[in-house]
């Protein structure tokens, strides 16, 4: 393992996209953030720049405007790159997934590595999402 493969495991730096439901998931996804889960104590930092990103977190269902957005993101972003698809929404469509807009789960957009279920999921589940994620990562 380099130095670079090292850095990434130890200090992630995740890009949040919401491509759009209900923001329960966005919410836990903040809630990781503050000092009752305290993700960063781990090294992990929030970003806003798919260029300097290691992770992309999504939530929320997809829909063809969304998909070109999140495709985007995801194309900027260098390799290695792994993505979470987080909640119901993001890996089905959740309860939306009959509505005539929604193209059902993400990893019809992108390649999705880990996926973490639940309406909304648990921080803590969140976080071991993360987690598996920089794995994977690490193994390629």
């Amino acid at each position: 393992m380099n130095i670079l493969q090292k850095s990434r495991a130890k200090s992630p730096w995740i890009l949040h996209y919401d491509a759009g439901a209900c923001n329960g998931c966005d919410i836990e996804i903040l809630a990781c953030l503050t000092p009752v889960y305290d993700i960063e104590r781990f090294g992990m930092v929030n970003v806003g720049n798919p260029k300097h990103a290691d992770v992309l977190l999504v939530t929320g269902t997809c829909n063809k405007r969304s998909a070109r957005v999140l495709k985007n993101l995801y194309d900027q972003m260098p390799d290695p790159k792994v993505v979470v698809a987080v909640g119901a929404c993001a890996l089905s469509g959740g309860i939306f997934h009959e509505c005539y807009n929604v193209l059902q789960g993400v990893d019809g957009t992108v390649p999705v590595d880990v996926y973490v279920p639940g309406c909304a999921p648990r921080p803590e589940a969140i976080m071991e999402g993360v987690m598996m994620a920089l794995e994977k990562m690490n193994k390629r």
